[in-house]
Formats: C-alpha cells, structure tokens, sequence
C-alpha cells in the first residue's frame, strides 16, 4: 500500500465529498521513549488509513503528537485499535468543541517523523520531559488563577492569545514555542520562584514540556491546564463551570479557531474594526496568515492586499512562473506581522 497521498487539495476534497463521512476532529498527544520512529509511523498510516482518518500526526523518539479528523462511524474502533498500543492505553482524547468553522478540518493523512513532537530549542541531555507540572482540571485551573500569588501564563504565540485568552493571563509577545521558554523565564518567571506558576495552551503538549523544563530548572511550583483549552472549553460546558476563557481558540487546522465565546477581542489587521477570523492570502507566493473581516476579505478577494489580490486573478500558470525561484517561508512564519498590514502596525 502507497504509503502517502498525491491529490491535490480539490482532488481532495472532492473525494471526502463523494465519500461522504462525517468528521470529528480530535487531537492527542504523549510523551514517551519509541524506539523506532519510522517503524511506528508506517503502522499507524496503514492503521488509520483503513478508517477513514485524516488530519497531521508528528511522531519522535520522545513521543506523539496528533491533530486528526475521524469518521463519526468508526470512532468507536479507532479508540479501541489506538488503545491497544500499550503507551497509549487510555490516553485522554481531546474532541473538538465546534465543527462548523470548515467544511474538512483536513483534507488528507500525514503522518511525519521528526527529531521532536515539539521543536524546543534545548540540548540539555539530563533533561527528562516525563517530569512535570502538576494538572489541574477546569475547578482547580478556576480556583488556583483566583489566587493573588498566582502567575497564570499563555503557553501559546502572539497570533493565536491575540484572538482568545483567559482572564488576567500574561500573554508574552513571542513567534514560537523554542521562544517563548527562554524569554518567559528571563522575564516573568526570575523573581517569582515562590508564586504559583499556571500556564495553558491549546491541547496541553506545550505546557507538558514547558512545566517539566521549569521544574527542571528549580521552579517548585508548576501546574498546567489538563487538556489545554480545549478540555476546558467542553468541561466547563458540560459541568456548569464558571468559564474565564474569552473570545476564540486558535487551533491548527482548516477551521483555524473555535468559538468558545461570543466575544470578538480582535481587530481586522487591515482596518481595524472587530474581527476574529484568521484566514491565509489567496496569493500562493504569500500566503500570509492574519485576521480579516468580511468587507475587507470581500473588497481584497480575501488576498492581504491588493498587489496580492492582483496577483491572485492571473492565470495559474503565470503565478507560478512568478513563484519560481523564490521562498516566501518567512512572510508565512511572521504570521501576522508583515509591514503591509496597516492597522496592525499602529498598534
């Protein structure tokens, strides 16, 4: 069996369409010592490619890290298959708490081997990511955050706390998770080492690694948010819990948010009236990721600007000979960021 896919996104979505299945988006993760990466991640193709199931999966020698969309019908067998590979036995299965930002959250099966799950930054040998904070469900998260000697901190980058965050968080101004540790420690975390450390993000994988490196590095009390927010967003709901996140949980799929609250905390980074929707430029050699509203997206064809949006209504077969040679990963990494974006960079 081909142990990848060659469609294209329309081939894929016509696809899904003419199948027909119904989705449910669940993410997981876990950290754990395997052996044989590649070996691992050609099972679980083949596995998961028997179901139905798409969506990205990272796997390391430190562990798991999947992001994927399962078919409503075989949910049931999923679990039960995922549940017989012994370090994943009863792993907590974070289901999605809104499916109607996109028609696929995913549009095929990826399943990648890498040096980590989760790109860190540290080469400290003696340091074992098992050991970590203490979790708190929704009521302890709740309780502990109310506590004055508490520093509650968003684990996650500047583009996804900018259109959701919980209440009387610090949301440090990073690009990425490797950046967020050191500058964190250098800025929040020296100084406060009797206070109580909380910290969230989406899932739970970046507080797993972030809560044991800062108890590695002496830190004595380190709690995170069990589940991320997207455990708390469905335990809140479902327990009549007092919620304290506002506004829309960024995640990593086609959706790109979920709404937990009706609150819109966030500007259109075009014009800045109230926006909370991220959406790519529809010029392929830009791509950028930002947030739009409706009359700007309907004005600028949901392209970043309008030399882009000239852009997108050449050809396909000219915009390709003007992407050749060149490399617009960093415009993509910026998210958000790019000096075009006029109201975002009045600050």
């Amino acid at each position: 069996m081909q142990l990848w896919n060659k469609l294209n996104k329309g081939e894929l979505e016509e696809q899904l369409r003419e199948i027909g299945h119904q989705f449910m988006t669940i993410s997981f993760y876990q950290y754990a010592q395997i052996s044989n990466p590649h070996l691992f991640r050609d099972h679980l193709f083949l596995m998961w490619s028997k179901l139905g199931i798409v969506g990205r999966t990272y796997i390391a020698v430190e562990g798991i890290n999947a992001q994927i969309a399962v078919p409503t019908k075989n949910i049931s067998q999923f679990r039960e298959e995922l549940y017989e590979i012994e370090f994943l036995n009863g792993i907590r299965l974070n289901f999605a708490v809104d499916e109607t930002e996109a028609e696929f959250p995913f549009l095929k099966l990826k399943i990648k081997v890498r040096d980590k799950i989760l790109a860190d930054g540290l080469n400290d040998k003696t340091f074992d990511v098992t050991k970590k904070g203490k979790h708190l469900n929704a009521e302890e998260f709740n309780s502990l955050t109310n506590d004055p000697e508490t520093l509650l901190i968003d684990f996650r980058n500047h583009y996804e706390s900018e259109v959701g965050y919980f209440k009387g968080a610090i949301r440090p101004d990073v690009d990425t998770f490797r950046d967020s540790l050191p500058q964190i420690e250098e800025s929040i975390l020296k100084g406060n080492e009797d206070k109580n450390i909380v910290m969230y993000c989406t899932g739970g994988i970046r507080c797993e690694k972030a809560s044991a490196w800062f108890k590695h590095r002496g830190y004595p009390n380190v709690h995170q948010l069990e589940g991320g927010i997207i455990k708390y967003a469905r335990d809140v709901k479902e327990q009549g819990i007092t919620n304290k996140f506002k506004g829309k949980n960024f995640v990593f799929d086609e959706r790109r948010g979920e709404r937990i609250t009706d609150e819109i905390i966030s500007v259109c980074h075009l014009c800045g009236s109230p926006a909370d929707t991220h959406t790519n430029c529809l010029n392929s050699a830009c791509h950028l990721l930002f947030i739009q509203c409706d009359s700007c997206k309907e004005e600028l064809d949901n392209c970043c600007s309008s030399s882009c949006q000239e852009i997108s209504h050449l050809p396909k077969e000219k915009q390709k000979e003007l992407r050749k040679g060149g490399n617009n990963s960093n415009k993509i990494f910026k998210k958000g960021r790019a000096n075009h974006l006029t109201f975002k960079n009045k600050g």
